[in-house]
């Protein structure tokens, strides 16, 4: 029952990410249709069609690999630009390209191309997909803030750590050589409630936690309400430890260490609160999407050697599916927990997938991006300059980086896909 369950909840989990993906395009669809572009596709998936239909001049459909998506807009590539001299194979590669794009191209649809756009109007269509994935992830995370409220942590102590274990030990129990925490020896108890740290008043668990980093090895002065009282406790000096990283827990940085785990409570909020999580979130995937080439390498020579996964490592849709599999067959969750962790799984994917798609590169929705500004600069310098118009940007050069992204990104996901069957992720 607990395989069925499991399948069941990463099935939706699988299907509520295509119907993202759906909405990704639909943000380029709207947009451009609105502009006027000639829109003659729009597909979930790639490969064989296995339905479709035609509503005015686009064909909507699904495609065999539920693997992503795509619409298809027309005039992506300006027409051939005059030359003279002789023409290299990056040329005659890009005009290659660009003349299968025009088979299709008539006279009536002047007017109607991509390139022939304003720089603004560029813009809104191609950052309309990010920006979907961008308002459903706020959406989900608005309504579980304002209805479920968010875990928080206090400053109320659950629980105090016996000794100190350095970071890279992979057992984590205590050991005769392991030194006791400087909660220990201050003579912290679980129930505690963190009144100061050196002097300093004390408002939530964040800043606490700052002060303790930053303090080192140094000595510590804390004063605590028990049983309703304050209760200064003896000085100890803070342990340096290697402690994981705020915005990238998959690395650590040297920092203070006094033994402490907070007791958490969950708080309802508003927009405010929402915008703050949001923020959090894209500067941690911000920071993961910079080390991902990294990521992905480091997960192909786990899969090679045979070393456990990293709970932190990437994780393909694959991967992402079979997580939220496991919460919802998870017995150690409440019903309420189950669904707000599936729902902010959804959440953060869809908030990875505008990040990833923003990446100024082709043939991601931020290279087109890119060329629009570039585009848009190259023409302010020459008014400004009194020179001609240098005209749009001949994007068809930029094939070559296409298919070398894109590449890479299909090998990242095969490796990520086959670590999440062969090694996945487990969480409970």
């Amino acid at each position: 029952m607990t395989v069925l369950v499991t399948v069941l909840f990463a099935v939706l989990f699988f299907t509520a990410i295509m119907i993202s993906v759906a909405l990704h395009e639909v943000g380029h669809l709207v947009p451009a249709k609105l502009f006027g572009v000639r829109v003659p596709k729009y597909f979930v998936g790639f490969g064989r069609t296995l339905w479709s239909t035609k509503r005015g001049e686009t064909e909507y459909g699904i495609k065999m690999l539920p693997l992503g998506g795509y619409v298809r807009l027309m005039g992506m590539y300006p027409p051939q630009p005059p030359r003279t001299g002789k023409e290299g194979r990056l040329t005659k590669f890009a005009d290659e390209a660009r003349a299968v794009e025009y088979e299709e191209i008539t006279a009536a649809d002047r007017g109607r191309l991509l390139y022939e756009k304003k720089t603004w109007q560029k813009l809104i269509v191609m950052m309309g997909g990010p920006a979907m994935n961008v308002l459903i992830a706020f959406l989900i995370f608005l309504g579980l803030t304002a209805a479920y409220g968010v875990y928080t942590p206090t400053l109320t102590v659950a629980a105090v750590s016996e000794c100190v274990i350095p970071a890279d030990r992979t057992e984590r129990t205590c050991t005769d050589d392991d030194p006791a925490t400087p909660a220990l020896e201050a003579g912290i108890q679980a129930g505690d409630t963190l009144v100061s740290f050196n002097g300093v008043p004390l408002e939530d668990w964040e800043q606490m936690s700052d002060l303790i980093r930053a303090n080192g090895d140094g000595e510590a002065m804390i004063v605590v309400e028990r049983d309703g009282a304050p209760v200064e406790l003896p000085t100890v000096n803070t342990a340096l430890n290697y402690v994981p990283d705020r915005l990238d827990p998959t690395s650590t940085v040297e920092a203070g260490f006094l033994g402490v785990a907070p007791e958490s409570e969950r708080v309802r909020g508003g927009l405010v609160e929402t915008v703050d999580q949001m923020w959090t979130l894209t500067t941690q995937s911000a920071v993961a999407l910079a080390g991902f080439p990294v990521r992905v390498v480091n997960v192909a020579a786990d899969l090679v050697t045979g070393q456990p996964r990293d709970v932190n490592s990437p994780v393909s849709i694959v991967g992402a599916s079979r997580v939220a599999g496991e919460i919802g067959a998870s017995d150690e969750l409440a019903a309420g927990d189950k669904t707000a962790s599936w729902l902010s799984l959804l959440g953060s994917v869809n908030l990875f997938l505008a990040l990833l798609n923003l990446i100024p590169l082709p043939p991601l929705d931020g290279g087109h991006v890119a060329a629009a500004i570039w585009e848009w600069i190259r023409r302010v310098a020459a008014r400004l300059t009194g020179r001609p118009d240098p005209g749009p940007v001949d994007t068809a050069r930029w094939l070559p980086v296409t298919y070398i992204v894109g590449g890479l990104l299909l090998l990242g996901g095969v490796v990520l896909i086959l670590a999440d069957i062969i090694s996945p992720i487990q969480l409970f």
